[in-house]
């Protein structure tokens, strides 16, 4: 795993660690096990301070993803809530890949597509139905 950094993004740098390393559980880049990059990895290849790697990986103990293992790193200890098996997944995405070239169909550019679709999100994280009159 690679760390990327957003300066631009707001995100504190090390917020930025924990979403990606959730993110590459999620979509399964890693699993239970793995180990994440060694603290002096992510610091030379960041220029960061240790401090931040070290409060990202702490902030990942303490949600239950990851565990440290004197002198041994750390390393994977679970997935985040709503992980879905990989063949789900991609039946998922698929699926999304064709309402994404519908959109563009009908003349959806990236940003109206993401409009729709954070639109709908809260639609159904409030039980709404979406339907519009």
């Amino acid at each position: 795993m690679e760390f990327r950094l957003d300066p631009a993004s707001g995100v504190p740098t090390y917020l930025q660690l924990v979403q990606q390393v959730e993110q590459a559980l999620r979509m399964g880049w890693l699993s239970e096990g793995d180990q994440l990059p060694r603290v002096r990895e992510v610091v030379a290849g960041l220029a960061i301070n240790p401090n931040t790697v070290l409060k990202a990986y702490r902030e990942l103990e303490h949600r239950g993803l990851a565990a440290g293992r004197r002198g041994q790193g750390t390393f994977v200890r679970g997935l985040p809530a709503g992980v879905v098996p990989l063949r789900e997944r991609a039946a998922l995405r698929r699926g999304l890949l064709d309402w994404m070239r519908s959109a563009r169909a009908a003349g959806l550019d990236e940003g109206g597509m993401v409009a729709v679709f954070e639109d709908a999100l809260r639609d159904l994280r409030e039980g709404r139905n979406g339907v519009v009159a």
